[in-house]
Order: structure tokens, then sequence, then C-alpha cells
């Protein structure tokens, strides 16, 4: 890849529209979940459904590490800042998302707890070496993009016996969550999701490979297409899967091959099994708790697990009663399923956590004018 451009010329992209139209069968629909939330983004920001048929219908997959986040993990890291006296250094994403009350950690601090932005775990580090009278806690999320270099935090603050630095981790697996919605109800056996295949994530898939989703190929007959998060990267891997779906085959195929190999990054892998280790369940937004999803830090680590270091104990909080991110989240709804989407629940006043992410689906829908009801699940039934 030399240019962005190259990756958003709009001839390239009606060319490759109409050859997907061309090959569209007329009897049936494409049912596809794009599992990440850039690729959703990527589909409102540069308007692919107007470009596609009708007959492929995009499904919104749990995807958005900050969406998927329960309101009890929140509630927690606020607990950190505001009772334990702690700086709490977390990303931009998570400043705004609605915890207990109506709060949040951006509210927390406003009220007087010592809350931080940051851009990477590095910045969490800095600050504890330069408050060292100070307890400082980097509250880590994400999916395996993102968990490589909290692992690294964790190695340097051991190496370097920064005592005063701690994670709480909240790192969660794509391949659970694939599992999930596959296994779930919705799909299985009510069938009010209709799911025909897979836009796989090409970051997460950068570090964990293409192997992790043969699996899903198999075992569920859904085929895959690891996709970048450029409109020419979503319309090849759109085609790709239904060339497989035409022809009855389910494979794991990669678009992305400029950046993914089937073994993914084996060093980044290496590093993330000497800090982590597998957590036996995780509560996820909309999905409920999922065996094996999470990972927590290792017996080696412990002196730098923030959950241990505060005894500080998870309590699972509902969501509000008007947000319908859960079922957003796996696929049951679109965003403008929701009564209070665009109206009470705004970027500026939002009620769930997929209103505010930069990943998340209402964030998309709100953000490029998506107001019009367009539910594949309605015109499924």
């Amino acid at each position: 890849m030399k240019y962005v451009d190259e990756f958003r010329d709009g001839k390239v992209a009606r060319s490759l529209a109409r050859t997907i139209a061309d090959e569209v069968r007329p009897d049936r629909r494409y049912h596809l979940m794009e599992f990440c939330g850039g690729h959703t983004h990527a589909i409102s920001r540069y308007g692919l459904r107007d470009l596609l048929p009708s007959a492929i219908r995009f499904i919104h997959g749990p995807g958005c590490p900050v969406c998927v986040l329960p309101i009890g993990r929140i509630d927690s890291a606020i607990e950190l800042a505001r009772d334990h006296g702690v700086i709490l250094c977390s990303y931009g994403d998570t400043m705004r998302v609605p915890a207990s009350g109506r709060t949040s950690l951006l509210r927390a601090k406003a009220e007087g707890a010592d809350i931080r932005m940051v851009y990477s775990s590095a910045d969490a580090l800095k600050i504890a070496r330069e408050n060292p009278d100070r307890e400082v806690v980097f509250f880590a999320i994400g999916f395996e993009t993102t968990t490589p270099p909290t692992a690294v935090a964790l190695r340097q603050a051991r190496e370097e016996g920064l005592k005063n630095f701690s994670v709480f981790a909240n790192h969660v697996l794509t391949p659970s969550a694939i599992q999930n919605i596959l296994e779930s109800p919705e799909v299985r056996d009510l069938g009010t999701v209709p799911l025909d295949g897979f836009i796989g994530p090409s970051h997460v898939s950068t570090i964990i490979g293409s192997q992790p989703y043969e699996f899903f190929a198999e075992e569920f007959q859904k085929p895959v297409v690891i996709a970048g998060f450029e409109p020419l990267d979503v319309l090849q891997s759109v085609l790709m899967l239904v060339r497989q779906l035409n022809e009855g085959r389910a494979e794991v195929e990669n678009q992305f091959s400029r950046a993914v190999t089937r073994e993914g990054n084996l060093k980044a892998q290496g590093l993330v099994a000497e800090v982590f280790e597998l957590r036996d369940r995780f509560e996820w937004r909309g999905l409920g708790e999922v065996p094996y999803s999470a990972l927590r830090i290792r017996e080696a680590y412990r002196d730098f697990d923030a959950e241990v270091r505060f005894d500080l104990p998870y309590r699972s909080v509902p969501d509000h009663k008007a947000c319908e991110c859960g079922a957003i989240l796996r696929g049951v709804k679109q965003p403008q399923d929701c009564k209070v989407f665009g109206t009470v629940c705004t970027p500026d006043n939002p009620l769930g956590s997929c209103m505010v992410s930069a990943e998340g689906a209402c964030a998309a829908y709100y953000t490029y004018g998506q107001f019009t009801k367009d539910s594949a699940v309605a015109e499924a039934s």
C-alpha cells in the first residue's frame, strides 16, 4: 500500500459494486456480519450500502471494544479513582461511556477524581514514573490488537521495579465472541438473525492470524473473509463472500494479505502468553457472561494486577432500560430500531456505549446521517 487514495478510488468502487450486482443471485439474500466497528464506520462513511444491491444485508457485530465493556467494569474503574485515590489512566473512548447513575469517567473527573486520558500504555508508565508517591492504574481494554502493548507495559514495570503501577485488565478475545454469536439462540434456534458469512477484523488478525477463524468456517459452515478498513477493501471482501456463498463454499480467505498472515504475529502472541492467561468467564455487554473470552494477569505479574492490589470485586449492572445497545451488538437490531436513537440518545447525550465509541454502530449511523429504518432483522422475518 503506497497511498490511502488507492483504496478510496470512486471509479474502482463503482466497478466493484457492478461486479457484485452481476454475481448476486436473484433468488437469495446475503446476510454478512461485519464483526469490527471499524468496518461499520467504513460502510457508513463511504456510503457502501447505496452502491450495493439490496440483496446484500450488513449485520453489526460485537467487535467494538468500548461497546462490549459492561457497566460494572466502568463502575470499578470509577471506584479505583474515587475511593482508592489512584491516578486512573484511560483511553479517550472510555471517558464518556455511561456508568451507573448516569455517571462516567469524565463526570467523575469533573467531580475531582484524578482520571487522565492517555494514548498508550507507555503514557501510563510515564505518569507512574513522574508520580512515585501516587498509585497509577492503567485501565486496559480492547481486543487482541491492544493486548500486546499492555503486556509490554507490565513487563517494563516489573523490570523497573515500578511499585506504584498496576493494570486493570479488561482485554477480550475475538474468537470467543464469534463463537458466542454463532451459538446464540437468535442465530441457531430461533433464526431471527440470519447470518451467512463474516467480514473478519483486520487489525486483530495481524496479531492472531487467519488460522483461528478456520474452526468457524468448518464447524458452522460460515465463510470468513478478513478485510481491511478502506472502502475498496470492504467491497472486495463482499465480492469474495458472495462468490463463496454462490459456490457453496465455507472457507477463510484473506483479503488483507498486505498485513495479515495465517500464523499472525508470533512474537506478540508469545509476549501476551507470558503475561496473560484465560479467565474462566467474563461479562460482555449484550452477550452476557462468555466462558474463556477474556484475559487476566498471570501469577508472575500478580503484583501489578489492580484487581488484586485493590481487592476490586466485580458487580454486574444492567444496561439502561431504553438502550438497545446489547441487541445491536448481538446483531438482533440495528441502531434505527432503538426508540431513543437520534432523539434522547445522541453523541452529546449518550445512553449507551454504542453511541459513544469511535467504532460504535450507533455513532456511525448518527454521524453519517443514516436515520431511515433499514432493519435486516425485520426484512428477513
